[in-house]
C-alpha cells in the first residue's frame, strides 16, 4: 500500500482510502472478531442464567403444580422433582441443557408446555414487527427534529425540541404507554389498546398496523431523547468546520450546507448511538408488550420468569443478548462502510 493510501485522522484513527471492496473485506473481518467473541460470551450468560436461576428462592415445582401442590402427594412431587432434574447440582442441569442445545432441542417450556423453539418462533416475528418498527420511526422523527433544530438553532423551534428531548428522558416507557392509551384509545378512541386483532377476533394487514400503530410509537418516542440531541449537537459541531465555512464562502445555499456538509458529519455518531442505545431498546420492548399486550416474546420471557421456567428463560436471555450484539455489530459494520476513515479495530 502507498503512502497515499493511508493517512491519519485528527484523533490518531487510521484513515483509509480504500475501495468499496477492501471495506467489505475489514467488515468481515470485524464480523469473524466479533463472534469469536460472542461465542463465548454467550456461554457464559446462559450459565449465569440456570446460577441465578438456582439461588432464587422460587422452587420451579410450586410453579408447576400451581395450586395443586397443596393437594398433591409427598410421592407425586418427589417424582416430579426427579423427573425435571431440579434435585441434580446446577451444574449437571446446565450440561443437560447444553448437551441438548448441541442436539437440536432446546428443551419443553414448563410454562407452556411446548417446545421452547415452537414458543420461540410463534412469538418472535411479532417482536421483531414492533422492534423494527419503533426503531425506524425512532430514527426517522429523530433526523427531522434534529436536523431542524441545529438548522433553527435559538429560535422557537430549537427551544422546543430540545425542551421536549430533556422532558422525555425522565419518563419510564411504562407510564408513557399507559398515557397513550389514556388518550389515544380512551379518550379519543382513534386507535386499539392492545392485541393485535380487533375485538371479534378479525385480522389482516389493516387490523394489524391499526393494532401496532400505538404500541410502535411508544417505543420510537421513548428512544428519541438521546437520538435527537447526538444529531442536534454533532449537526452543530459540522456546522463550524472550516469545510462549512469555504462552502458558505462559495456562495451555497444554506439547504445545501445543512444537508450535503453538516448532516453527513453528523451520521457516523448518530449511527454509533443508534447501536448503543439497542440494549435499552430491548428493554422497551419487553415494556411495551406488557402494557399494549403485544402477543411476542416479552410476554413469555415476564411468564418463564416468574415460573422459574429455566429452558424457556435461557433461550430468551440469549437471544435478547445475540440481539445486542448482532445489532451493535450492525451499527460498527456500518460506521465503518459509511466512512472509509475508520479502520476495524474489532
Amino acid at each position: 500500500m502507498s503512502e497515499t493510501d493511508i493517512t491519519t485522522a485528527p484523533e490518531g484513527a487510521v484513515v483509509r482510502d480504500d475501495a468499496s471492496p477492501g471495506r467489505w473485506r475489514l467488515a468481515a473481518l470485524m464480523a469473524a472478531r466479533r463472534l469469536a467473541i460472542a461465542v463465548p460470551l454467550l456461554g457464559v450468560v446462559s450459565g449465569a442464567v440456570f446460577v441465578l436461576g438456582a439461588a432464587s428462592p422460587f422452587d420451579p415445582v410450586y410453579q408447576y403444580y400451581g395450586t395443586r401442590i397443596f393437594t398433591a402427594a409427598e410421592a407425586d412431587v418427589a417424582r416430579t422433582r426427579a423427573e425435571l432434574g431440579l434435585d441434580d447440582p446446577v451444574w449437571q442441569q446446565y450440561g443437560h441443557w447444553l448437551g441438548g442445545v448441541f442436539g437440536g432441542d432446546w428443551g419443553t417450556s414448563r410454562s407452556f408446555g411446548q417446545p421452547v423453539a415452537t414458543v420461540i418462533a410463534e412469538r418472535l416475528p411479532w417482536t421483531m414487527l414492533l422492534a423494527g418498527t419503533g426503531l425506524a420511526l425512532a430514527v426517522m422523527i429523530a433526523l427531522f427534529l434534529g436536523v431542524w433544530s441545529a438548522w433553527r438553532q435559538g429560535g422557537w423551534v430549537d427551544r422546543f425540541v430540545v425542551t421536549l428531548a430533556h422532558s422525555l428522558e425522565g419518563l419510564p416507557t411504562f407510564l408513557l404507554g399507559l398515557g397513550a392509551i389514556a388518550v389515544f384509545a380512551v379518550a379519543l378512541p382513534l386507535l386499539p389498546a392492545g392485541g393485535v386483532s380487533d375485538a371479534g377476533g378479525e385480522g389482516g394487514a389493516l387490523s394489524t398496523v391499526r393494532h401496532l400503530a400505538l404500541p410502535a410509537l411508544v417505543l420510537a418516542i421513548s428512544q428519541l431523547p438521546w437520538l435527537i440531541l447526538t444529531v442536534r449537537q454533532q449537526l452543530l459541531v459540522g456546522l463550524a468546520d472550516d469545510h462549512v465555512a469555504a462552502a458558505r464562502a462559495r456562495g451555497l445555499s444554506e439547504r445545501t450546507i445543512v444537508l450535503r456538509h453538516g448532516l453527513p458529519v453528523a451520521l457516523l455518531p448518530f449511527v454509533t448511538t443508534v447501536g448503543t442505545r439497542l440494549p435499552e431498546l430491548v428493554t422497551g420492548v419487553v415494556l411495551v408488550e406488557e402494557v399494549f399486550s403485544w402477543p411476542g416474546v416479552a410476554g413469555a420471557m415476564v411468564k418463564a420468569g416468574l415460573n422459574v421456567d429455566f429452558p424457556l428463560l435461557v433461550a430468551l436471555t440469549l437471544l435478547a443478548t445475540a440481539a445486542v450484539l448482532i445489532g451493535n455489530l450492525c451499527a460498527d459494520v456500518a460506521v465503518l462502510l459509511i466512512d472509509p476513515r475508520v479502520a476495524a479495530d474489532g
